[in-house]
């Protein structure tokens, strides 16, 4: 019963995770914004430990701060930490693409990112969905380099990215032309063509970096 209990806890902390994740995502709580613990635990129908372990969560992964007399608060950005953030994941990704040029393209992944990107074609503008598809995808680059410390240090990156991918697609004509991007990438990749699919990856990328960098530092909308 008691094993019972502690697994119960563990999968509500995250589905309250992934509340406060969409929240966060839909500009519902905004940065700077405090975590009210009482109106999860009502929701969810819960003692606030669940709640806590959640913040524990989202805090580990750079969702949220804890502030002494406040307690936890929605992250903000500085400039240099988007940057530094987004950076991390052009670094990472090249990695992983130079790592499947020496161990070769696994055609299992191939097919997962297939059915993404045909997901992803199926969007109507719908950003947070598509920001989740999107995620995925790129999750599956790393997951195809076999390389344990990458794919350790781009999970680490998981939900900032997301945020700010979500804003990166609030229009319309951007998510067209990542979704082209994503389309040509993964036919290169079919193609064996590693190098061409690197330097379109790492344009593809720079591309977000620009426009996150536009929304949330020009406009002050994440900081």
């Amino acid at each position: 019963m008691k094993n019972n209990q502690l697994f119960y806890n563990h999968s509500l902390s995250h589905k309250i995770a992934e509340k406060i994740t969409n929240q966060i995502m839909s500009g519902e709580l905004k940065p700077g914004e405090k975590i009210i613990e009482s109106t999860y635990a009502e929701e969810f129908g819960t003692s606030r430990a669940p709640i806590r372990e959640s913040l524990y969560l989202l805090e580990n992964e750079g969702l949220i701060e804890r502030i002494p007399r406040k307690g936890a608060i929605v992250k903000g950005y500085t400039e240099d930490e988007v940057y530094d953030l987004l950076e991390m994941r052009v670094v990472l990704e090249s990695l992983a693409m130079k790592r499947i040029k020496v161990r070769g393209v696994n055609k299992e992944i191939l097919g997962k990112m297939e059915q993404l990107v045909q997901q992803m074609e199926e969007v109507d503008g719908d950003e947070k969905l598509y920001a989740s598809l999107n995620q995925e995808f790129h999750m599956q680059i790393i997951e195809m380099s076999g390389s344990e410390i990458i794919k350790e240090m781009y999970w680490r990156l998981g939900r900032p990215l997301l945020v700010l991918q979500r804003i990166s697609f609030l229009e319309k004509e951007h998510i067209k032309k990542s979704l082209k991007e994503h389309r040509i990438i993964l036919d290169l990749l079919k193609e064996n063509l590693i190098d061409e699919a690197l330097v379109l990856l790492e344009n593809h990328n720079h591309s977000v970096i620009k426009r996150v960098e536009n929304k949330t530092i020009n406009k002050q909308s994440y900081n």
